[in-house]
């Protein structure tokens, strides 16, 4: 018996190195496993840090605008020298007011434009010939002015602005750059006296399109934008709510509804061309709506949007536990009560979730509104969703093919505006989700 204990005794003690070995080994494979995910955590904050140190290096300063300080006299001989604007009223629109600002610079300058025709040139390549837009508006907005010298900072010319901003490198050949010494030679007395300065760029957020890079904006493109969200909003949510609400509550589970499952799941990965070719065949060549038009492209996005919702608003009905259910219809309640009365508010959060996450990513979109015309170039405010507009990213994509080296700080700008309106929707979601969950 004496044997048999210490043969066993001696199975144990080789057994346990063994286990210990085992136990070695999974705690090793846990903690390199740990290691890969932190890894591959590290490497996904830092890929997204160098995306946006990228974006907001070349983007900041689009935000700033160099001006020019100038005492414009609305002369009535350059505006109105017939006196007719009251009887004519496109005397006022059609007037030479790159004249005015030109002479306002003369003068500040010391410069005589009859004596020196070549300083002269060069103080006038210094402003941009957006003035023209700028002092007009100031005219037709007010017609007393004329005839009166008003202080007024005017846009400096886009490679100006470039190499104020440090953008331009001057120390190369004079011929192998744009703005030339002789320029940067008045742009520093103009700096020295104060009258030369960076600005905020109010003109980027309420300008429309433009060929010239200081006076083009984003304003058509965010109003396109909040219309085709509305439309997005009104329609995408109730239908996609309404449609998740049979799905889960009231439909039978039969061959028909798992089809609809099936293709609602398949649609969530469509392309999002495709959607466009969709919405180019049915509702511009079929319905003959509008090209360019918000509503077409909202509807377009309501049906890339609606899978989603469809999706986000089942998986909150499926979170209620049934017990709820079971309460409901046991105090008497109808399904239809049951369903409006305690299963939806309390999905409510997951509701309003998927919807906010739908919407971004629908303004986020970009090839869908290629197919229906949204390029195009527009500079006027759309009043309705039928008149010609733009959308955020489509704007970013247009400025992103100009040739213009000012653009390139344009296009970061505005992937900075479009990354805000996303990150507030996102950031509204969580909230939402986070004041209305409940925890079971």
């Amino acid at each position: 018996m004496s044997d048999t204990t210490l043969s066993e005794a001696g199975l144990v003690a080789g057994a346990r190195p063994r286990r210990d070995i085992g136990l070695k080994r999974r705690y090793a494979a846990e903690r390199r496993f740990r290691a890969y995910g932190l890894i591959a955590i590290a490497l996904g904050l830092l890929f997204l840090a160098l995306l946006l140190w990228s974006v907001f290096a070349k983007g900041y300063t689009a935000f700033q605008q160099t001006s020019i300080n100038l005492d414009v006299t609305f002369d009535e001989q350059v505006i109105d020298p017939q006196g007719n604007r009251n009887s004519e009223p496109m005397t006022l629109l059609t007037a030479n007011y790159p004249v005015l600002a030109q002479r306002a610079l003369y003068e500040k300058l010391g410069i005589d434009p009859d004596a020196d025709k070549a300083a002269a040139r060069t103080a006038a390549s210094l402003i941009s010939q957006g003035t023209r837009t700028q002092l007009r508006d100031m005219v037709t907005s007010d017609p007393t002015i004329i005839g009166e010298t008003r202080n007024v900072w005017v846009l400096a010319q886009a490679d100006i602005d470039s190499a104020v901003k440090g953008q331009i490198d001057m120390s190369v050949d004079e011929s192998r750059r744009k703005v030339k010494d002789d320029q940067m030679q008045i742009v520093r007395e103009l700096q020295q006296s104060g009258d030369l300065q960076k600005r905020f760029n109010t003109g980027i957020f309420v300008n429309g399109a433009s060929s010239r890079p200081e006076t083009a904006g984003m304003g058509v493109a965010i109003v396109g934008s909040i219309y085709m969200m509305l439309i997005v909003l009104v329609l995408a949510l109730p239908i996609g709510v309404a449609a998740s609400i049979y799905l889960e509550e009231f439909a039978p589970k039969n061959r028909f509804t798992d089809i609809i499952e099936v293709n609602i799941n398949n649609l969530a990965a469509v392309p999002s061309i495709v959607f466009g070719l969709l919405g180019l065949a049915v509702f511009i060549n079929f319905a003959h709506l509008p090209r360019s038009a918000s509503l077409v492209g909202g509807l377009v996005l309501t049906l890339m949007t609606l899978p989603t919702i469809i999706i986000a608003t089942r998986a909150a009905l499926k979170a209620v536990p049934p017990s709820i259910r079971s309460a409901a219809l046991g105090v008497g309640a109808s399904k239809m009560q049951m369903v409006f009365h305690h299963v939806l508010p309390l999905a409510a959060p997951g509701v309003l979730t998927g919807t906010i996450i739908g919407l971004a990513q629908a303004l986020g979109e970009t090839a869908p509104l290629l197919l229906i015309g949204m390029v195009a170039f527009v500079a006027d405010y759309p009043t309705t969703p039928l008149d010609p507009a733009t959308a955020l990213p489509v704007q970013i994509f247009m400025w992103a093919n100009e040739a213009e080296r000012a653009f390139v700080e344009r296009t970061s700008g505005a992937i900075i505006i479009l990354l805000m309106f996303l990150a507030v929707m996102n950031i509204t979601a969580i909230i939402l989700r986070r004041r209305f969950e409940r925890r079971w």
